[in-house]
């Protein structure tokens, strides 16, 4: 699944208030609650989940990028939100930066194929320098919906369409 399919302007927060981990978590998990992506029922099975995933290892990649991520027995649907900060989230990050691109998402659990492809596609959207400026210096959730989409029609993405279709 693409990233642009995922995302809507409703779980879309530009400007993420918390600078540790767990809060920016919490943060966007709320997102995904507002946006009725998540119910409250929900919404404490896939924390704990997220929260597991992220104790066993981080989810803080390099670049300024964290995808924390889990799977849920009560999730049908891949959802995700993602939260931009200027300042920077503690994210125990490979690189040891902070993360400035929080993407979070939820899955089905039984659905391992779709977790892989999308996590790879995710990856392969977010490794172009150019691409993560853009979606820093992006003025509201519109405008960054239409960039990710935008990349993901172009020629760059037409191999990995085709290998994960």
């Amino acid at each position: 699944m693409l990233l642009g399919e995922i995302l809507h302007r409703g779980v879309i927060k530009t400007s993420l208030e918390s600078t540790e981990k767990y809060a920016a978590i919490d943060e966007l998990l709320d997102v995904l609650t507002t946006a009725n992506d998540l119910t409250m029922a929900q919404r404490i099975p896939v924390r704990e989940a997220i929260f597991n995933r992220e104790k066993s290892m981080s989810t803080g990649m390099e670049m300024g990028i964290a995808l924390p991520h889990g799977t849920c027995d009560n999730i049908e649907n891949l959802t995700g939100a993602l939260g931009i900060s200027q300042g920077g989230v503690n994210f125990d990050c490979l690189d040891c930066a902070p993360a400035h691109l929080v993407l979070l998402l939820v899955l089905p659990r039984n659905e391992f194929q779709v977790h892989v492809r999308t996590l790879a596609g995710i990856s392969h959207l977010l490794n172009d320098d150019k691409f993560r400026a853009q979606l820093l210096n992006a003025s509201d959730p519109d405008a960054i919906l239409k960039l990710i989409r935008k990349e993901e029609q172009s020629s760059i993405f037409d191999g990995f369409r085709k290998r994960f279709k």
